[in-house]
């Protein structure tokens, strides 16, 4: 019991230096930018959300119109800055894709902790209709999750062969349907 004590207070303390503060909310800092004014930050929207909406930051009178078929880069006015051992996964709205055919073109898109530009986001029109952004509509989520760093805890090494598994090489559909 000790040693699964220990191993929890580890990892209390690791996700502590990662971002959460000691009462359990985890902070990204933000930077809004100028064309952003006025839009809200990103925030979940019920207390079991796994992700918080990203705001559309396009002139109220320039929406951008993705006709079927067509892809445009969205701007949401936001910089994160999010702690390191973490990346923010841009994913689709159900809802959109749902009602729209709208989803995201690189899903999930990744932001890395020390990306400091603008979080943008890739929509595209499977729909049959053309599909207007508006100012302010959310357009995506962004989830965080914690990511081996590269710098310190990520390696690949090259062998001549792998370990077993069941699995194997099955992929792409080998486990089943539904």
């Amino acid at each position: 019991m000790a040693g699964r004590e220990t191993d929890a207070v580890r990892e209390s303390v690791a996700v502590t230096r990662h971002g959460l503060t000691r009462h359990g909310e985890f902070v990204v800092r933000v930077q809004r930018l100028a064309h952003g004014a006025g839009l809200p930050l990103p925030q979940p929207q019920t207390a079991g959300s796994a992700g918080a909406d990203l705001p559309a930051a396009v002139g109220a009178e320039a929406p951008i119109t993705i006709e079927p078929g067509g892809y445009a880069m969205v701007p949401t006015g936001l910089a994160l800055a999010i702690p390191a051992g973490w990346e923010g996964q841009v994913r689709p709205r159900s809802g959109l894709a749902a009602r729209h055919g709208v989803t995201l073109l690189n899903s999930p898109g990744t932001i890395d902790s020390d990306y400091r530009g603008e979080v943008r986001v890739l929509l595209i029109n499977h729909g049959s209709q053309p599909f207007v952004v508006r100012r302010g509509e959310r357009v995506a989520q962004l989830v965080l999750a914690p990511v081996a760093l590269a710098d310190s805890t990520l390696r690949f090494e090259e062998v001549s062969s792998l370990n077993e598994t069941e699995r194997g090489a099955g992929g792409f559909g080998s486990t089943g349907l539904g």
